[in-house]
Formats: C-alpha cells, sequence, structure tokens
C-alpha cells in the first residue's frame, strides 16, 4: 500500500460518559443480577482499552485500506495489509465477547457499553469491522437456535477468532424480496443437506483473516412451501468441520467475485456460489426445518440495530475531524470587519456559516447516539427483568422493536448527511484524499442500504411497529413524551423548545392517526408513499425529546460549582444545552411539514404515468 499510516480517528469520550452516565444512568444494569458480575469501573476500563486499541491498529489502517480494497487471487480473497495482525489483537483483547453470554463463551456485558464498543471500532475503520460484526451476529444465531452438538463445533473457535462468519440471504434475481429465494437444500440424512445456490452482497463473504468462515445460509428444503415460510437456515462451512472440531475437506463453496464499490472498499463483499460441484454440505439451524426467517430475523434485528451504530460512528468522527479544520484553518476576516481590507483572517469557526453546520452535525450526532444507547438500555433491562418482573421486561422490549427500524434508518441516513456537511466544512479541501472526511461520505452511503433499505425500515414501523401489542408499545412511547413536556414546558430558559416538542408530538400522532385511515380505507399504496416521512418524523421527535432531557441535566450542572466549576465543564454543558436549542429550531418544524404533506394526502407520485418522468427514452 502506498502512503503513510494517518490515524484520524477522533473520539469524545467526555461525550459517550455523559450519555451513559449523566443522562441514561447505565450504572443501574449493575444493580440487576444479570449483570452483578460486572461494574462501572470495569466497563469503562474496557471502554479505554478498546480506544487504545483502534487508535494503536485499525484508525491507522482506515485510509490505506480504502486505497488498497480487496483483491481476489486465485479464488481466494487478500485482504489490506495490516488486517491480520489487527484482528489477532482483536480477539486477544476480547471486544466480541464482551455482550455475548457466558453460558456461550462471552463476558455477559451490558448491550449498552458494547454500543460504545461497536461506535468507537466503526468510527476508526468501518470496512475492517465489518468482518468482526459479522462473526459476533452469526455466533449470536448459533448460540440461541443451534442444538448443543452445533453449538460445541462452532462457537468457541468463532469465540476465539479462527473462525468468522457471514449472513447469506441476498441472491442476484430477488435483492430484498427474500421471499423468492431459490438455493436449494436437498435431505441427505439427519439434520445434514446438499446446498445449491447463489448469493450476492455478501459482506466479508470470503478473507484471509481466518481459517474457516461460517456461511449462514437460507434456503428453500425440496418440498417446502414458496415464500418465506418455507425457507430454512443452515450452517454452512467454507472448510468442512470434522465432529471433532478439526477441518475436513473445501465445501464446495466458491467466491465467483467481489464487487468494486464506492466505499468500504477494504470489506469483501462477494458473490458466492454454493454446490456448483455438486459438493456442498449445509447443517440445518435446530431441529425444526422452515424456521429459517424467524432465526434469521434475530441476526438481522441485530444487524439493522449495528448499522445505525456505523452510522453514529462515522458521523461522529467525521463531525470531530470537521471541528477541528474548522479551528485550526484560517481564512477570511471576521464579518464585524469586512469592510476593513486589512483585518486579520481567523479561523473559520468564526464564520456563522459554519459554526451553523458545526452545531447541527453536533446535535444530531449526539442525539443518534443517546438513541442507540437508549435502545440498548431497553435491551439490557429487558434482559435482566425477564425473570422478576414480566410486566417491565415487555415494556422494555417493545421499545426496543419500536426503535430498532428508526435507529437504523435515521442514523445510516443522517451519518450521509452529516459527512457531506464535514465535507462542506472543509470546503475544497474536504473533496480530496488529504483529509479523511471524502472516504466518510463514500463508506456511509451504504448505510441507507443494506440490512433492508430504509423504506423496508419505514414499512416495518408503520404496517408492525406501531401496531404491535395492539399499538400498546406506540402508547408507551408517546406517553413517555408527554410526561416529560408536561413537568418541563415552563423550565426557564428552555421551556419553549419543550413546548415546540408537545406540538411537534401532537402532529406526529395526526400522521399515526392518517396512516390508519389509509388502512382502513384501503388506500396501501398511499401507506407505502408516505411512511419514510413518517419514519423521519417520529425519529426527530425521538431525537428532539432526547436531546432536551440532557439539555436540562445540562442545564442544573451548568456553573452548579459557582465559580470553582472549570470553563472546560461550563463549555461542555452549554454545549448541551445550544444543541437541543438549535435541533428544535432548525429540524423539528421539519415535522409539521411532513405530516401535513401526508395528511394533505398528495397523490402525484402515484398518479405520474410513467412516460411523465421523462419521454426522453
Amino acid at each position: 500500500m502506498s502512503g503513510a499510516a494517518v490515524n484520524t480517528y477522533k473520539a469524545d469520550l467526555r461525550a459517550i460518559q455523559f450519555t451513559l452516565y449523566e443522562h441514561l444512568h447505565v450504572e443501574q444494569v449493575f444493580t440487576h443480577a444479570a449483570f452483578s458480575h460486572l461494574s462501572r469501573e470495569e466497563c469503562d476500563a474496557t471502554i479505554e482499552q478498546c480506544l487504545r486499541f483502534v487508535n494503536a491498529y485499525t484508525g491507522p489502517l482506515n485510509g490505506l485500506a480504502d486505497r488498497a480494497g480487496c483483491v481476489l487471487e486465485n479464488g481466494v480473497v487478500r485482504t489490506p495489509a495490516g488486517f491480520k495482525e489487527a484482528w489477532r489483537k482483536l480477539f486477544e483483547l476480547g471486544f466480541m465477547s464482551f455482550p455475548m453470554p457466558r453460558e456461550g463463551g462471552g463476558f455477559g456485558g451490558p448491550h449498552a457499553i458494547a454500543v460504545v464498543l461497536e461506535e468507537l471500532q466503526s468510527g476508526a475503520n468501518t470496512a475492517f469491522n465489518m468482518y468482526q460484526g459479522l462473526t459476533h451476529g452469526a455466533a449470536d444465531l448459533i448460540e440461541v437456535f443451534a442444538r448443543h452438538e452445533d453449538k460445541e463445533r462452532f462457537l468457541p473457535p468463532m469465540m476465539e477468532g479462527r473462525f468468522a462468519g457471514t449472513m447469506c440471504l441476498s441472491e442476484p434475481h430477488a435483492g430484498s424480496d427474500v421471499g423468492a429465494t431459490k438455493t436449494r437444500a436437498r435431505h441427505v440424512e439427519g439434520n445434514l443437506y446438499d446446498i445449491a445456490g447463489t448469493k450476492c452482497w455478501i459482506s466479508a463473504g470470503d478473507h484471509d483473516l481466518t481459517e474457516n468462515i461460517i456461511h449462514l445460509v437460507l434456503a428453500r428444503i425440496d418440498g417446502a412451501p414458496a415464500g418465506t415460510k418455507g425457507l430454512s437456515l443452515f450452517i454452512v462451512p467454507k472448510i468442512r468441520v470434522n465432529e471433532d472440531g478439526s477441518l475436513g475437506k473445501p465445501n464446495d463453496v466458491v467466491t465467483a467475485s467481489i464487487e468494486h464499490k464506492l466505499g468500504i472498499r477494504a470489506s469483501a463483499t462477494a458473490v458466492l456460489n454454493f454446490g456448483e460441484n455438486g459438493g456442498c454440505r449445509g447443517i440445518l439451524v435446530g431441529d425444526q426445518p422452515h424456521m429459517g426467517m424467524r432465526q434469521m430475523f434475530r441476526m438481522m434485528n441485530g444487524a439493522r440495530i449495528a448499522v445505525g451504530v456505523q452510522g453514529l460512528s462515522v458521523a461522529s468522527t467525521a463531525y470531530l475531524n470537521a471541528l477541528a479544520y474548522a479551528r485550526e484553518r484560517r481564512q477570511g476576516s471576521s464579518v464585524k470587519h469586512f469592510k476593513d481590507p486589512n483585518a486579520p483572517r481567523v479561523a473559520i469557526i468564526e464564520h456563522a456559516d459554519v459554526r451553523r453546520m458545526l452545531l447541527e452535525m453536533k446535535a444530531k450526532v449526539e442525539g443518534m447516539r443517546t438513541l442507540a444507547l437508549k435502545l440498548a438500555l431497553h435491551f439490557d433491562l429487558a434482559y435482566a427483568l425477564a425473570k422478576t418482573d414480566e410486566a417491565k421486561a415487555m415494556y422494555h422490549q417493545g421499545q426496543v422493536d419500536l426503535l430498532t427500524p428508526i435507529v437504523k434508518a435515521y442514523c445510516s441516513d443522517q451519518s450521509f448527511r452529516i459527512t457531506e456537511l464535514a465535507i462542506q466544512t472543509y470546503g475544497g479541501a474536504g473533496y480530496v484524499t488529504d483529509h479523511p472526511v471524502e472516504q466518510y461520505c463514500r463508506d456511509a452511503k451504504i448505510f441507507s442500504i443494506y440490512e433492508g433499505t430504509n423504506h423496508i425500515q419505514a414499512l416495518d414501523l408503520v404496517a408492525r411497529k406501531l401496531q404491535e401489542h395492539g399499538g400498546e408499545n406506540f402508547r408507551q412511547f408517546l406517553k413517555e413524551i408527554a410526561e416529560f413536556v408536561d413537568t418541563y414546558s415552563h423550565q426557564p430558559g428552555i421551556g419553549a423548545e419543550v413546548r415546540a416538542l408537545g406540538e411537534a408530538t401532537d402532529a406526529l400522532q395526526r400522521g399515526a392517526g392518517a396512516l390508519m385511515e389509509f388502512f382502513m380505507g384501503g388506500k396501501i399504496d398511499q401507506v407505502t408513499l408516505v411512511a419514510n416521512a413518517f419514519l423521519e418524523s417520529m425519529a426527530e421527535v425521538t431525537i428532539a425529546h432526547l436531546l432536551l432531557q440532557a439539555a436540562i441535566i445540562a442545564d442544573s450542572k451548568r456553573g452548579q460549582h459557582g465559580d470553582d466549576q472549570s470553563q472546560e465543564d461550563f463549555d461542555f454543558y452549554s454545549g448541551k444545552v445550544m444543541a437541543a436549542k438549535h435541533y428544535v429550531s432548525y429540524v423539528l418544524p421539519g415535522v409539521h411539514a411532513k405530516i401535513g404533506a401526508m395528511i394533505g394526502g398528495d397523490r402525484s407520485a402515484l398518479d405520474v404515468t410513467d412516460g411523465g418522468f421523462s419521454t426522453a427514452f
């Protein structure tokens, strides 16, 4: 690889710790038996160790690996230089194992802390972290659904980093239409099947980081029903694994090609042919066939949350790099002296439009982080309370279900927009490879597309999640915001913003009512037309609520110690207040416009003829 290794990754641990402990009080999980074996001190040490790891190993590889990419040679994918050493160090430190159950060989740590570890790793090097992320997802699925003997055979080497993992859903003819899967499974004996078919867009589909790769493959057993109900899930190793754990012969899994991509170039996205020579064997996950979608949805939901965290992580480092550049780059004079040709040049952070862009990025990044961590905390509490308080556990799980499509869609959409704003902050310097933000922008574009496009997330929200448990999850979501608005609507200094949140929440409820009317009136196409607008509106209400919560906490601490408070503390807490005010003033009003358009019922995009788009061809 040409060029020098430069670590451009930036993280703000103070901001992360504020969200963890001052805002969400994640330390509460350690009072529950499920997490009582750990402490805040241990988790903080793990976070700090992870930051040291990414700064020393994966961060410096990010730009170099992007320029080198992956190479398919003689049927094997070669990853960029340095990846193998980083992979070994990653598993030596055990970060992938942190949230895995102790009975599966993990540390049993809370997901709220695991999200922070994920943010640091994805922000430093998104492409590298995808290999680990897919392995974690596959190991988690096997731990939950596979037979005991299959767990014994596959989990230990995956947890040790000797085996990697993937998820194989998409096929060339089907794309997101998983029910059209043509990959076939023919029963051989017991849980063993012959597998034949082609899968595409397989992230981390082949590489040289491990001695084996465990593919989780959706396929249709001969004679199974059509559609998703007839799909089963299979463990399909690249190299067969004997019952004693030793490697056998190659399993007729062939890498046909890897994609040449806009971003995440060091992550191999492969086309895989299974059984083209009739020698591919797969092991049914569990004992029951036709359970493939139910099983795969666990991995898919985890992946959707992980993509949201990817979006947050890249957006965060893009923002912090833009902030550092804006503090250093001197260009133009202050607007206060615009008529003076001899006025000194100032750092561009003094220019109003740069400050606007920086504060928008800050508000969105910190709101996205709080959203992702709040979802993870709900997940931890649902798990911790499952055996002691079923009602509370159901509430927390309901919020996880409701927020998952929002985390995936909003954080991935905004990641691309934030990285674009970071480039704009740099000006022309941001458009060239001398600075990292152009790569961040390229890497971020895929987030809104894979693991279910964001329109799929919106459909999941409006068609399923809003109506789950008779709409109770959504009612609880609205109740929490309503109680916050009632409590703080006259809060000095920020009450007007809180009241604006209440008005936006009322508009969101009207939008939900419009969706129900469309459903009841049989206007399903109208529902699909406005689903994205509703998801974005709900996300903006959620983010505004979280930012205002943070602002009230911060405002109470700003100046709390009088003259003894450091300038750094005062500035930190003031930034929280200003970020909330900016978001409510410049972003939240868009909710009214989107909901108004929804209720108005415009059908122009549906009614325009195909020829109306263009008659040029």
